[in-house]
């Protein structure tokens, strides 16, 4: 039986587990005191990777889905029970995890089995899924984490597939701009034993204005009371990368979700400073390496950003 990892916020776990790491983390920990705003990680040692954000709480709960092989964490998702949505979705991309054979495993999107039942939200009836809210909406089932980053595990692949990873997008959007983002992020993907790529991505849920509108499985509703998932009017990508004794840097990518081809737009144009994602998001990323870092690498400036990424 899939051995799953899961912690619910605010109901934390009552009893640490023990998780798979790569190696860029240890130095998280060990300049712990220097940190003043990290992910309290205290009864969730997962938390403490350097992909995950500042975890909200309140109405949201933390899904870490894992796979039952030598791999481990997949990737983690931020679950808002209000909203009827994710937050963001976040995972590591180094060597361990490169490449592999099996690309999209399963034809169809699947309800995330690592959901507690009472907090399953696409649907009115709390007790469980009983339609998928993406069909006949005009939106696609965007994924967050991409089946194409995950081939190297079929269950990790699997994974990508739930729901909770998904987040409705234009059809333009999402195999235009947004594939191009993440074929770069691809090439990008670290092959070095001491390099690692922490990936954040999601799209804008909290504030009315970065909102679209709400999709239901019958309808597309303007009104929040008769909808039921926001259709977020922006998505982003944080992005950090640690290569051996290199000072690590950061980027972040942020685009409109529109129903227009932008596939052939420079990427440059929608790279903005981690500092900047974080002021239009109100999500602190990053936030487990230590304060001195993590200021300097979220205040780069653009033009140096694009610089040390090579645009």
């Amino acid at each position: 039986m899939k051995q799953l990892l899961k912690l619910f916020l605010p109901l934390l776990l009552t009893a640490p587990i023990i998780v798979s790491c790569s190696s860029d983390d240890d130095d998280n920990g060990a300049q712990a005191e220097l940190n003043a705003n990290r992910n309290d990680a205290s009864q969730e040692p997962a938390l403490q990777r350097l992909e995950f954000p500042k975890v909200k709480g309140g109405n949201s709960i933390v899904i870490i889905h894992t796979t039952n092989d030598q791999y481990g964490i997949n990737y983690s998702v931020e679950w808002d029970c209000q909203k009827k949505s994710q937050r963001w979705s976040c995972y590591q991309m180094h060597s361990g995890n490169y490449g592999g054979s099996n690309s999209r495993v399963v034809d169809g999107y699947l309800f995330d089995e690592d959901m507690p039942s009472h907090n399953i939200n696409y649907v009115t009836d709390a007790d469980g899924f009983n339609y998928d809210p993406f069909w006949s909406s005009g939106y696609d089932h965007g994924h967050i984490c991409p089946n194409a980053d995950r081939k190297y595990s079929r269950e990790a692949n699997r994974q990508t597939f739930y729901l909770t990873n998904m987040q409705p997008q234009f059809n333009k959007f999402n195999a235009g701009l947004w594939q191009e983002m993440e074929n770069k992020v691809r090439k990008w993907w670290p092959t070095g034993n001491k390099d690692t790529l922490f990936v954040v991505k999601g799209g804008t849920i909290d504030s009315p204005g970065d909102i679209i509108e709400y999709i239901s499985n019958k309808k597309v509703s303007k009104s929040s009371q008769e909808g039921y998932i926001p259709v977020p009017r922006y998505f982003f990508m944080a992005l950090l990368r640690k290569s051996g004794t290199n000072p690590p840097k950061a980027l972040a990518f942020w685009a409109e979700n529109l129903n227009e081809d932008h596939s052939g737009d420079p990427l440059s144009d929608y790279v903005i400073s981690v500092r900047e994602l974080e002021r239009r998001t109100g999500i602190d990323f990053f936030c487990n390496l230590p304060d001195k870092i993590e200021e300097d690498v979220e205040t780069t400036s653009v033009e140096n950003i694009k610089w040390l990424w090579n645009f």
